[in-house]
């Protein structure tokens, strides 16, 4: 996706706060990885990025272990899920090394603060901002930054390292996330607000 469309519903301008943010990497899985593949590069950038600034950086995979955990998902996708233990589920090999195991946190539903302990992992490292990337714009990306605004958090959305299920997906997602919940950034704008330097 062309980054820069997103200047056309951008409201409101803001730079993160390294002492106070986080980077939420969701599900980079094996499960994912076609349409993951045009974002890995920008994911990269803005993982070592985040890296370089001592931002603290979480990367959730989605999972499922048993039907007890389905939810509505199950009905929804005809119980086309990714299983634990499977290689879908694991992260793609160029994001996966570039993880902690204290790092990663399992979910299994579109939002990373449901049944699981990011909201506590988070408030421990008095983290107040978080900035969205990964996998998909539209559901759990979305989803992620909706409930991250109504817990209170400052939320800067990826413009270009989410990937989505296709364009009109993606240009919903940017506009209502511009409308109500977050911040629009892209790779350049991060390192410009982080570092005050452009991108080589």
């Amino acid at each position: 996706m062309a980054s820069s469309s997103y200047k056309k519903y951008e409201i409101r301008k803001r730079d993160p706060n390294p002492k106070t943010t986080a980077l939420l990497v969701i599900d980079m899985q094996n499960y994912f990885a076609s349409m993951a593949k045009p974002i890995l590069s920008n994911a990269i950038t803005t993982i070592n990025l985040c890296r370089e600034a001592s931002i603290p950086i979480f990367f959730t995979r989605h999972c499922h272990k048993s039907p007890a955990d389905y939810g509505m998902l199950g009905e929804w996708w005809d119980n086309d899920l990714i299983f634990d233990g499977t290689v879908d589920s694991e992260l793609i090999p160029e994001i996966g090394r570039l993880s902690k195991p204290d790092e990663v946190v399992e979910k299994n539903t579109y939002s990373a603060f449901e049944n699981t302990r990011l909201h506590e992992m988070l408030m421990e490292k008095k983290v107040e901002e978080v900035i969205i990337t990964g996998v998909m714009t539209n559901l759990c990306c979305e989803t992620t930054a909706r409930a991250a605004f109504v817990k209170g958090y400052r939320v800067f959305f990826s413009t270009d390292a989410t990937a989505p299920s296709d364009s009109e997906m993606y240009e919903a997602t940017l506009k209502n996330m511009a409308y109500g919940f977050a911040y629009l950034v892209d790779c350049k704008r991060l390192q410009q607000g982080l570092f005050g330097k452009g991108m080589k």
